[in-house]
């Protein structure tokens, strides 16, 4: 059976489930802790211009991975595979939201059943980059 996709605000609290309305800025930092098949591990990242930048390993899974940043997505990328989860109506399609609406952590699970399709996704230290 699938569960209801949901979103909560940084108090905990249930919002209704649908889109995130946070407006990704064209540059910014963030940190992002991913456990997932293809990108493992914790990542200093950069923005500009709605593109990963610069990618800095800060640890010992993410650093090779690192090197090639192809795979580590913009916070935009990760709420469209969000979406796209709920779309495809996925057993787990959930956020939480800090104040300011962008997400802190993003959790998806396509079957319940499956081992390996799960996602999470930790999204820390979140900074929109100076205009100019």
């Amino acid at each position: 059976m699938r569960s209801e996709t949901a979103v909560e605000n940084a108090a905990g609290k249930a919002g209704v489930p649908g889109a995130v309305s946070w407006r990704e800025p064209a540059s910014y930092y963030y940190t992002l802790t991913s456990t997932t098949q293809v990108l493992a591990g914790t990542f200093r990242i950069q923005v500009r211009d709605g593109a990963v930048t610069k990618v800095v390993g800060l640890d010992e899974d993410s650093r090779p991975q690192a090197r090639e940043h192809a795979e580590v997505p913009t916070i935009g990328e990760l709420l469209r595979r969000l979406e796209q989860a709920r779309d495809d109506h996925a057993e787990v399609a959930e956020a939480k939201l800090a104040a300011d609406g962008h997400p802190v952590r993003i959790s998806l699970d396509w079957s319940g059943n499956a081992v390996d399709d799960e996602a999470l996704y930790l999204i820390s230290a979140y900074e929109p980059a100076p205009a100019g």
